[in-house]
């Protein structure tokens, strides 16, 4: 099997050197071989860069959206019924110079538990105390909105291991949450 590039010799009637045919033309075609794969090589390239940039939109505010091509990958939150019905709650910080803190809870509970929503409204009062209490116990800066989702686990924590016997709160969230500090 005979390359392309490979040279042919052939005998001159001079001497016998060898002497090369189609050296220009082997030339030609290895440069033409090199040139077809820099310009395939460009064209993949600027279709990865296209793609990318189309699964990359922008949104309305300038900022930029990105797209999972694998969905199936994500993990779907799971859906909770909540419980909104506990009174805000006003008290004081744990501090020399106290904050005054007003807070709303929500708890959240498995979809269509009935018995949590049961045992939840069945111990709104120790709940609301509960939580009264434990915000008592907290400084202005523990209730800095950094912190707030350690709050959030300390008092589904409470709550589950305190009040809670035949159910469990699953997530917890402030529908209000305003820390006022005295000067």
């Amino acid at each position: 099997m005979a390359d392309d590039n490979a040279e042919t010799f052939a005998d001159d009637d001079a001497g016998g050197a060898p002497v090369k045919k189609g050296g220009a033309k082997n030339g030609f075609i290895g440069l033409l071989k090199w040139i077809l794969i820099a310009v395939a090589a460009i064209i993949v390239i600027v279709t990865v860069v296209f793609i990318t940039i189309g699964l990359t939109k922008k949104d309305g505010n300038g900022g930029t959206q990105n797209f999972s091509v694998a969905t199936e990958y994500t993990s779907k939150r799971e859906a909770y019924d909540w419980y909104t019905s506990l009174d805000p709650i006003n008290t004081n910080t744990d501090e020399q110079i106290a904050a005054t803190v007003r807070v709303q809870v929500a708890l959240g509970y498995k979809k269509d538990d009935k018995a949590a929503s049961t045992e939840i409204t069945n111990r709104r009062v120790e709940i609301t105390d509960t939580l009264r209490r434990f915000f008592s116990e907290q400084t202005a800066n523990d209730l800095k909105p950094q912190n707030e989702e350690i709050l959030r686990q300390n008092i589904k924590d409470l709550l589950n291991d305190t009040i809670l016997s035949d159910s469990r709160i699953r997530d917890v969230r402030f529908t209000q949450l305003d820390v006022t500090q005295q000067y």
